[in-house]
């Protein structure tokens, strides 16, 4: 079957198809096949495959396959699921560390990580849910915000920040919205009480207080901004980020947390329903055929225009 590896640490250029022989059906006890159709491309790939958690993947070396979005169709029988059924999960690749990533044709994966698609989503759109979806739920289940209170988020614009900010206008959070200029109104139409363009730190900061002279209760930082947030929150509140290296010293009694997403079906199988019934918007950037993984990386590190970046395989 045809991958793409990560055949060294580096630049997008590092990037290269290759063949490897392709999963046979309980080759790997517990894990079921897809054949897949789309994998979603994250920060964390690029991240990893410029090196950046070199020195915590163990004994994990290049090359290796990246990816964890993931949508397809279901290879083996799975209770509940027969084969040909349209699924769609993620691979927790950080925690696994096999090496064995969603830029490739067939992947093998626990039965707990599937949902279904529905039929009226396509496979682009649902690939670019459950990561994302994941992340911003569980953000807000470690946030720990009640109703009425004040949430910032940094990249609303983005997959993940849209997904917080839908849920969190839901949970009745007034929600602060950092954007990228142009889609002031439409995070307001997703649920933003305010909506400020993104800029340098100060920048930001200076918008944010604009809106919100009191503060925010709490700070989802899905943009990796970290510099400059801090003063923004409340005493006592808290502050979510994305990536474990990018996470602020605390202060004045500020929650600081990283935040890692685990695979969950049964909330996933919701949202993918949500997303089937216009109940939750996603957004698809750019599609991309597999054997231009390298310039869809390119895209995705030169600032392209917010949403999830998508292989089709």
């Amino acid at each position: 079957m045809r991958v793409v590896e990560v055949t060294a640490y580096g630049g997008p250029e590092v990037l290269r198809m290759a063949r490897r022989p392709e999963p046979e059906a309980g080759d790997v006890p517990g894990k079921v096949r897809v054949r897949l159709k789309a994998a979603g491309v994250n920060q964390a790939d690029l991240r990893i495959r410029a090196g950046r958690y070199a020195d915590s993947v163990g004994a994990l070396k290049p090359p290796f396959v990246l990816g964890t979005d993931f949508a397809g169709k279901l290879l083996d029988p799975v209770p509940g699921m027969a084969p040909g059924t349209r699924v769609a999960g993620y691979v927790p690749w950080y925690e696994e560390l096999t090496g064995e990533g969603t830029y490739a044709e067939v992947v093998r994966v626990a039965p707990e990580w599937l949902a279904p698609i529905p039929d009226d989503v396509e496979f682009t759109v649902a690939a670019s849910v459950p990561l994302a979806a994941s992340t911003a739920q569980l953000g807000l289940d470690r946030l720990g915000l009640s109703a009425g209170e004040t949430l910032l988020v940094t990249g609303a614009s983005a997959v993940v920040g849209r997904f917080v900010v839908q849920y969190a206008a839901a949970a009745g959070l007034r929600v602060v919205a950092v954007v990228h200029e142009g889609d002031e109104s439409e995070l307001k139409i997703l649920g933003a009480e305010q909506a400020v363009p993104r800029g340098t730190p100060v920048e930001v900061l200076a918008r944010v207080r604009e809106v919100a002279p009191d503060g925010v209760d709490g700070v989802f930082d899905g943009a990796l901004v970290v510099e400059g947030l801090l003063p923004l929150l409340k005493d006592d509140g808290v502050f979510v980020a994305i990536a474990p290296d990018r996470v602020p010293p605390a202060e004045r009694n500020i929650r600081v947390e990283a935040i890692r997403a685990t695979p969950d079906a049964s909330r996933l199988k919701r949202t993918l329903e949500q997303v089937a019934a216009r109940e939750l918007i996603t957004r698809v950037a750019d599609v991309f055929p597999l054997e231009e993984a390298a310039e869809a990386h390119r895209r995705a590190e030169s600032g392209h225009r917010p949403g999830r970046i998508i292989l089709m395989i």
